[in-house]
């Protein structure tokens, strides 16, 4: 699913309005019934006080007509007015009056921290307040309004964007922002609503489809993508009855120190359950028998050394090379890395102490072969590219390392970023019981096992993640989030390829 910017969003409508010939209130009656509907299936005519706070601008024209339909189904309304301007959008103040010749009286106008209306935690509240075109914080008592909706504890449901929230910065501290529980946008997500710093305002959410122009959203170029189960069926190669353990690829999965041999096993379990063909570990000798143990599908090459890695040396032709879990950062450690990066024009996965080499030694980004794959989380990141002011900073430098270095870059998260070029991957799977050691090692072999059965790298890397997220949702469901552990996630990917298949066979559409 394309995520677009404010800009392009706008010209959608205006295009949409052009072609399809509609008026823009005729747009706006289109989005709120949207709104309308997905509300009145949940709530069904229950009889609790819905309190919508609508703005001045088109946002509060969404609430106004969500409000009137809201009343033509008896529900229990009750309008406000944020009156902070003495400019009013036209399509505004049409529903204005559509409003008043509904229910015989003018909603309740606020003016001041005087007239903030009382708000019971039973209370339904719609922020229709400000969407997508702010661009300054809320000041003076429209501010201390949203401070004082948050500290409410009503159920607040946000129509398209929280208002206070920025499509394009992130808000400074202190700045009034809406903490909606649920968010229902219009045609297409908003990059805010995934990043670290702004994602907690928007709670759940759901994007709903409101006829836009549908040949201008398929040739234009998105600021990101949100990666769902639609799109990674896309991205999913089916196998060949006539196959063998040759036709999928070997990955050699090179890490482990003494104590660290557990990371080893799990990422090397995860590119089996993902569906290579072989899987080598080359690994310290005190992890000869672990891994033998824990995984006898898999092959063991051990170096001279007890308890780290000093000498990666092997005649094996691997299809790509999963590097770093736990490996260390030995002196010798590091000088037979320098020699694998030197010699290898194979994809690499480099995780874990193979990017904080990278950082330590930053003249080794060089000898990278292209579209490596490093999955770092944020902490490792920042000591590769440095610190960044906000989110918005961070991929502007994630974007400049990455075209420097021609490298593909996962960034670990609850919402987890693929970067390439110029291009942004979103993952919309995964959840916080993931959050447990060892998870990331379970990413890298997920990644390392499909490189290996000839996926480009990205694409690698993004049904990858896709694939890591759902297999821990599935773990999730039957474990919850506590009872979770890295290995549940590796064990559990054959499910979640079941998952993908089972609804592309039934021609479901994705989440």
């Amino acid at each position: 699913m394309k995520i677009l910017t404010a800009s392009q969003i706008k010209e959608a409508d205006e295009i949409t309005i052009k072609n399809q010939n509609i008026s823009s209130e005729d747009l706006m009656e289109r989005a709120a019934t949207q709104v309308f509907n997905e509300i009145h299936k949940r709530l069904q005519g229950a009889d609790l006080p819905v309190k919508i706070f609508c703005g001045i601008g088109n946002n509060g024209g969404d609430g106004l007509v969500i409000a009137r339909l809201l009343m033509e189904h008896s529900y229990n309304v009750k309008v406000f007015i944020v009156n902070y301007s003495d400019n009013r959008s036209p399509d505004f103040l049409s529903n204005y009056d559509k409003i008043k010749n509904l229910s015989h009286n003018w909603p309740e106008l606020l003016k001041g921290e005087d007239d903030f209306p009382e708000i019971n935690r039973g209370d339904f509240v719609i922020d229709a307040i400000f969407g997508i075109g702010l661009n300054r914080p809320l000041e003076g008592w429209v501010a201390k309004m949203v401070n004082f909706l948050n500290a409410s504890s009503a159920f607040i449901l946000a129509i398209d964007m929280p208002s206070g929230l920025f499509s394009d910065k992130i808000p400074e501290e202190g700045d009034a922002v809406i903490m909606a529980n649920f968010t229902l946008t219009f045609q297409t997500p908003k990059l805010v609503f995934f990043l670290p710093e702004t994602m907690e305002f928007v709670g759940d959410m759901q994007v709903l489809e409101i006829g836009l122009d549908r040949d201008f959203l398929s040739k234009i170029t998105p600021s990101a993508q949100l990666i769902g189960r639609q799109e990674a069926q896309n991205l999913y190669n089916p196998r060949n009855k006539n196959s063998h353990k040759g036709n999928y690829g070997h990955v050699l999965v090179a890490g482990g120190s003494y104590g660290k041999i557990g990371s080893i096993v799990l990422a090397t379990t995860a590119s089996l359950r993902t569906g290579a063909g072989l899987s080598t570990v080359f690994i310290p000798k005190c992890g000869y028998e672990i891994v033998q143990t824990a995984l006898p599908e898999a092959m063991v090459l051990t170096d001279a050394n007890y308890e780290m890695l000093t000498d990666i040396k092997t005649d094996l032709d691997a299809d790509v090379i999963c590097f770093g879990m736990g490996v260390g950062r030995d002196k010798s450690t590091v000088e037979t890395f320098k020699e694998l990066l030197k010699e290898t024009k194979k994809p690499m996965v480099i995780d874990a102490d193979g990017l904080n080499i990278l950082s330590e030694y930053n003249e080794l980004l060089q000898h990278l072969p292209e579209n490596t794959v490093l999955t770092p989380h944020p902490k490792e990141l920042q000591r590769l590219i440095g610190e960044w002011t906000d989110d918005f900073d961070k991929i502007r430098k994630v974007q400049e390392f990455i075209k420097k270095r021609k490298v593909i870059v996962v960034l670990k998260g609850a919402h987890t970023f693929i970067f390439e070029q110029e291009n942004i991957y979103i993952n919309n799977t995964g959840n916080p019981g993931m959050a447990t050691a060892g998870s990331g090692d379970v990413l890298s072999g997920v990644i390392a096992g499909l490189i290996s059965q000839k996926y480009e790298p990205l694409v690698a890397a993004v049904l990858g993640v896709y694939l890591h997220g759902k297999s821990g949702d599935i773990s999730a469901e039957k474990l919850g989030y506590e009872g979770m552990i890295s290995g549940d996630i590796a064990q559990n990917m054959g499910l979640a390829f079941s998952d993908l298949l089972s609804e592309k066979e039934n021609g479901a559409r994705a989440d």
